[in-house]
């Protein structure tokens, strides 16, 4: 067993946010095992200047197991943020979600590598998977590549990944009722990674999060 495995007990709720600044490159993760009911809801926050390589492992072992794992990374130099997912759905009648969302200008460099893997016999299972990132910048580089494996005929799972830039119209919207170009792009990134913030149950915290990423946006990406 991993010393960093955590075994969430039939019933139990596992929470937590993962936050990552400062100039230090960091390595990191989370093995969970989800006991039948137990719930799981992680959050990956990666702000500018830190270049992290986080890896997660979790194995829904147990019937009616949910898991929501998201995460935003803000990268506007020369970051180097490394995401692997194993998603593992081993019995009937489990749930998950992922849903990671980034911006990534100037030399960084995103790789997000997402794997679920429904095995024989999970009927009833839902899988979600999403990697969304806006690139602002030529030499910038995102890499995403999310996967299914599926052996039950009984399921619902679905991924997808983009990757673009903003939205030209919607600055012209904003402008035309007076807000500037540098504002209304800076907004543009605060509406397009704030829905993975909605899922941290403690308002506070959530709170404290959606000031520190809007500071981090309009100072990394606003000028």
């Amino acid at each position: 067993m991993s010393e960093n495995k955590i075994i969430v007990g039939a019933g139990e709720v596992f929470g937590k946010v993962m936050v990552f600044s400062g100039k230090a490159a960091c390595s990191d993760g989370l093995d969970i095992v989800l006991d039948a009911g137990a719930r799981a809801d992680v959050t990956l926050i990666v702000l500018p200047g830190a270049s992290v390589s986080s890896r997660f492992s979790i194995e829904l072992a147990g019937a009616d197991a949910d898991c929501r794992l998201s995460g935003i990374y803000l990268c506007p130099d020369g970051e180097k943020v490394d995401i692997r997912v194993d998603m593992k759905h081993l019995v009937p009648q489990c749930t998950s979600c992922q849903t990671f969302k980034g911006v990534v200008s100037g030399f960084s460099s995103v790789n997000f590598y997402g794997k679920i893997t429904v095995e024989p016999g999970s009927q009833k299972t839902e899988a979600y998977q999403a990697n969304h990132s806006l690139l602002l910048s030529d030499t910038a580089k995102v890499h995403t590549e999310p996967q299914l494996e599926i052996y039950a005929d009984d399921v619902k799972c679905s991924h997808g990944a983009t990757v673009g830039k903003l939205n030209e119209d919607e600055q012209f919207y904003m402008r035309t009722r007076g807000i500037s170009l540098e504002d209304a792009k800076v907004l543009q990134m605060i509406s397009f990674v704030a829905p993975v913030l909605d899922g941290i149950a403690d308002e506070a915290q959530r709170m404290k999060l959606h000031e520190e990423i809007e500071n981090a946006i309009r100072n990394g990406f606003g000028k």
